[in-house]
Protein backbone atom coordinates (compact mmCIF):
# COMPACT_ATOMS: atom_id res chain seq x y z
CA UNK A 1 0.00 0.00 0.00
CA UNK A 2 2.64 2.52 1.05
CA UNK A 3 6.28 2.95 0.13
CA UNK A 4 8.14 1.68 3.16
CA UNK A 5 11.29 3.22 1.72
CA UNK A 6 9.60 6.63 1.76
CA UNK A 7 8.54 6.07 5.36
CA UNK A 8 12.09 5.11 6.40
CA UNK A 9 13.68 8.04 4.58
CA UNK A 10 11.04 10.47 5.89
CA UNK A 11 11.74 9.37 9.45
CA UNK A 12 15.48 9.55 8.86
CA UNK A 13 15.11 13.08 7.50
CA UNK A 14 13.49 14.03 10.81
CA UNK A 15 16.12 12.24 12.87
CA UNK A 16 13.95 9.26 13.80
CA UNK A 17 14.80 5.57 13.45
CA UNK A 18 12.01 3.16 12.56
CA UNK A 19 11.98 -0.63 12.61
CA UNK A 20 10.92 -2.94 9.80
CA UNK A 21 8.13 -4.26 12.03
CA UNK A 22 6.80 -0.73 12.52
CA UNK A 23 6.87 -0.16 8.76
CA UNK A 24 4.77 -3.29 8.32
CA UNK A 25 2.24 -2.01 10.84
CA UNK A 26 2.05 1.36 9.10
CA UNK A 27 1.53 -0.37 5.76
CA UNK A 28 -1.46 -2.25 7.18
CA UNK A 29 -2.70 0.94 8.89
CA UNK A 30 -2.76 2.76 5.55
CA UNK A 31 -4.55 -0.11 3.84
CA UNK A 32 -7.24 -0.29 6.52
CA UNK A 33 -7.60 3.50 6.65
CA UNK A 34 -8.21 3.87 2.92
CA UNK A 35 -10.65 0.96 2.84
CA UNK A 36 -12.61 2.14 5.90
CA UNK A 37 -12.61 5.70 4.59
CA UNK A 38 -14.82 4.59 1.70
CA UNK A 39 -17.61 3.95 4.21
CA UNK A 40 -16.84 6.46 6.96
CA UNK A 41 -15.30 9.87 6.36
CA UNK A 42 -12.06 9.73 8.33
CA UNK A 43 -9.61 11.74 6.25
CA UNK A 44 -9.30 13.69 3.01
CA UNK A 45 -5.72 12.45 2.66
CA UNK A 46 -5.76 9.08 0.90
CA UNK A 47 -2.83 9.09 -1.55
CA UNK A 48 -0.22 6.63 -0.20
CA UNK A 49 2.72 9.05 -0.21
CA UNK A 50 0.61 11.74 1.44
CA UNK A 51 -0.48 9.30 4.14
CA UNK A 52 3.17 8.50 4.84
CA UNK A 53 4.27 12.11 5.14
CA UNK A 54 1.21 14.08 6.25
CA UNK A 55 -0.20 11.51 8.66
CA UNK A 56 2.47 9.03 9.76
CA UNK A 57 5.70 11.06 9.74
CA UNK A 58 3.86 14.14 10.99
CA UNK A 59 2.51 12.15 13.95
CA UNK A 60 5.59 10.25 15.06
CA UNK A 61 7.80 13.35 14.98
CA UNK A 62 6.48 13.84 18.53
CA UNK A 63 8.90 11.11 19.63
CA UNK A 64 11.83 13.34 18.73
CA UNK A 65 10.80 16.08 21.13
CA UNK A 66 8.99 14.26 23.96
CA UNK A 67 10.07 11.12 25.82
CA UNK A 68 7.01 8.87 25.71
CA UNK A 69 8.50 5.61 26.98
CA UNK A 70 7.10 4.59 30.34
CA UNK A 71 4.69 7.54 30.35
CA UNK A 72 0.91 7.62 30.20
CA UNK A 73 -0.15 9.63 27.14
CA UNK A 74 -3.59 10.80 26.06
CA UNK A 75 -4.42 11.92 22.53
CA UNK A 76 -7.27 14.45 22.61
CA UNK A 77 -9.51 14.39 19.52
CA UNK A 78 -7.66 11.52 17.90
CA UNK A 79 -9.94 11.29 14.85
CA UNK A 80 -8.48 8.61 12.56
CA UNK A 81 -5.71 7.98 15.06
CA UNK A 82 -3.30 10.85 14.59
CA UNK A 83 -1.08 11.03 16.44
CA UNK A 84 -2.19 8.36 18.95
CA UNK A 85 -2.57 5.24 16.82
CA UNK A 86 0.43 6.22 14.71
CA UNK A 87 2.55 6.45 17.86
CA UNK A 88 1.30 3.02 18.88
CA UNK A 89 2.25 1.59 15.49
CA UNK A 90 5.69 3.10 15.92
CA UNK A 91 6.12 1.50 19.35
CA UNK A 92 3.44 -0.90 20.65
CA UNK A 93 4.83 -0.58 24.19
CA UNK A 94 3.65 3.02 24.50
CA UNK A 95 0.81 3.50 27.02
CA UNK A 96 -1.73 5.44 24.98
CA UNK A 97 -5.30 6.56 25.57
CA UNK A 98 -7.25 7.98 22.64
CA UNK A 99 -10.43 10.01 23.06
CA UNK A 100 -12.81 11.60 20.59
CA UNK A 101 -16.42 12.73 20.68
CA UNK A 102 -17.21 10.98 17.37
CA UNK A 103 -17.76 7.28 18.04
CA UNK A 104 -17.73 6.22 14.38
CA UNK A 105 -14.13 7.39 14.14
CA UNK A 106 -13.21 5.51 17.29
CA UNK A 107 -14.88 2.41 15.88
CA UNK A 108 -12.20 2.52 13.20
CA UNK A 109 -9.47 2.87 15.84
CA UNK A 110 -10.87 -0.11 17.76
CA UNK A 111 -10.92 -2.12 14.52
CA UNK A 112 -7.37 -1.01 13.68
CA UNK A 113 -6.02 -1.93 17.11
CA UNK A 114 -7.60 -5.40 16.88
CA UNK A 115 -6.26 -6.00 13.38
CA UNK A 116 -2.73 -4.99 14.37
CA UNK A 117 -2.87 -6.83 17.71
CA UNK A 118 -2.15 -3.66 19.67
CA UNK A 119 -3.33 -2.46 23.09
CA UNK A 120 -4.82 0.96 23.81
CA UNK A 121 -7.55 2.65 25.81
CA UNK A 122 -10.12 4.05 23.38
CA UNK A 123 -12.98 6.09 24.82
CA UNK A 124 -15.80 8.07 23.26
CA UNK A 125 -16.02 11.25 25.31
CA UNK A 126 -15.77 14.99 24.82
CA UNK A 127 -12.47 16.34 26.11
CA UNK A 128 -14.11 18.91 28.36
CA UNK A 129 -16.22 16.16 29.92
CA UNK A 130 -13.27 13.79 30.31
CA UNK A 131 -11.32 16.38 32.27
CA UNK A 132 -14.13 16.59 34.83
CA UNK A 133 -14.01 12.83 35.52
CA UNK A 134 -11.80 11.58 38.34
CA UNK A 135 -10.42 8.74 36.20
CA UNK A 136 -9.01 11.28 33.73
CA UNK A 137 -8.39 14.52 35.56
CA UNK A 138 -4.71 15.10 36.32
CA UNK A 139 -3.88 11.45 35.57
CA UNK A 140 -1.65 11.73 32.49
CA UNK A 141 2.05 12.37 31.98
CA UNK A 142 1.62 13.69 28.43
CA UNK A 143 -1.32 15.24 26.58
CA UNK A 144 -1.04 15.67 22.84
CA UNK A 145 -3.29 16.32 19.85
CA UNK A 146 -3.09 17.25 16.22
CA UNK A 147 -5.29 19.63 14.22
CA UNK A 148 -8.00 19.89 16.89
CA UNK A 149 -8.53 23.53 17.88
CA UNK A 150 -6.79 26.84 18.42
CA UNK A 151 -4.11 26.65 21.12
CA UNK A 152 -6.06 28.55 23.78
CA UNK A 153 -9.12 26.32 23.37
CA UNK A 154 -7.03 23.17 23.14
CA UNK A 155 -5.17 24.10 26.31
CA UNK A 156 -8.43 24.31 28.27
CA UNK A 157 -9.36 20.83 27.06
CA UNK A 158 -5.92 19.38 27.70
CA UNK A 159 -4.04 20.87 30.66
CA UNK A 160 -6.62 19.69 33.26
CA UNK A 161 -5.84 16.11 32.18
CA UNK A 162 -2.17 16.47 33.13
CA UNK A 163 -0.49 15.50 36.37
CA UNK A 164 1.64 18.22 37.92
CA UNK A 165 4.99 17.80 36.19
CA UNK A 166 3.31 16.46 33.05
CA UNK A 167 3.81 17.78 29.53
CA UNK A 168 1.28 19.38 27.16
CA UNK A 169 2.69 18.86 23.66
CA UNK A 170 0.26 19.66 20.84
CA UNK A 171 1.31 19.26 17.21
CA UNK A 172 0.39 22.44 15.37
CA UNK A 173 0.90 24.32 12.15
CA UNK A 174 3.11 27.36 12.75
CA UNK A 175 1.20 29.64 15.10
CA UNK A 176 0.16 33.15 14.22
CA UNK A 177 1.28 35.82 16.69
CA UNK A 178 -2.30 36.10 17.98
CA UNK A 179 -2.77 32.36 18.51
CA UNK A 180 0.64 32.17 20.16
CA UNK A 181 -0.10 35.01 22.56
CA UNK A 182 -3.59 33.85 23.51
CA UNK A 183 -2.53 30.21 23.72
CA UNK A 184 0.42 30.88 26.00
CA UNK A 185 -1.79 33.05 28.22
CA UNK A 186 -4.36 30.26 28.49
CA UNK A 187 -1.67 27.71 29.30
CA UNK A 188 -0.44 29.91 32.15
CA UNK A 189 -3.99 30.41 33.51
CA UNK A 190 -4.45 26.64 33.60
CA UNK A 191 -1.36 25.99 35.72
CA UNK A 192 1.28 25.23 33.10
CA UNK A 193 4.35 26.99 31.77
CA UNK A 194 5.64 26.99 28.19
CA UNK A 195 9.16 25.58 28.23
CA UNK A 196 9.86 25.49 24.50
CA UNK A 197 8.42 26.21 21.07
CA UNK A 198 9.98 24.16 18.31
CA UNK A 199 9.50 24.93 14.62
CA UNK A 200 10.45 22.29 12.08
CA UNK A 201 9.52 20.92 8.66
CA UNK A 202 8.02 17.58 7.74
CA UNK A 203 9.48 15.90 4.62
CA UNK A 204 7.17 17.63 2.12
CA UNK A 205 8.44 21.01 3.32
CA UNK A 206 5.33 21.91 5.33
CA UNK A 207 6.13 23.93 8.42
CA UNK A 208 5.07 22.67 11.82
CA UNK A 209 5.37 23.79 15.42
CA UNK A 210 5.22 21.89 18.68
CA UNK A 211 4.60 23.59 21.98
CA UNK A 212 6.20 22.02 25.05
CA UNK A 213 4.48 23.17 28.25
CA UNK A 214 5.05 21.74 31.72
CA UNK A 215 2.27 21.64 34.29
CA UNK A 216 3.58 23.36 37.39
CA UNK A 217 0.45 23.54 39.57
CA UNK A 218 -3.01 22.02 39.78
CA UNK A 219 -5.63 23.43 37.44
CA UNK A 220 -8.48 25.37 39.04
CA UNK A 221 -11.57 23.15 39.33
CA UNK A 222 -13.55 25.68 37.29
CA UNK A 223 -11.68 24.45 34.19
CA UNK A 224 -12.52 23.14 31.73
CA UNK A 225 -15.77 25.02 31.35
CA UNK A 226 -18.72 23.72 29.37
CA UNK A 227 -18.32 23.59 25.60
CA UNK A 228 -20.75 26.50 25.06
CA UNK A 229 -18.77 28.72 27.44
CA UNK A 230 -15.46 27.79 25.84
CA UNK A 231 -16.86 28.55 22.39
CA UNK A 232 -18.47 31.83 23.45
CA UNK A 233 -15.58 33.18 25.50
CA UNK A 234 -12.31 31.28 24.95
CA UNK A 235 -9.42 31.99 27.30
Amino acid sequence: MISKELLVTSCKQMGIDITEEACDRFDKYAELLVDYNERVNLTAITAPDDIVIKHFADSICLTKYVDIKGKRLIDVGTGAGFPGAALLCYDPLYNITMIDSVNKKLDFIRFLVRELDLQAEIITVRAEDAAKKTEFREKFDIVTSRAVASLNVLAEYSVPLLKVGGIFAPLKAVLSDEEDQRGCGAIANLGAKVRNKIKYEIPDGSEREIIIAEKISQTSPKYPRAFAQISKKPL
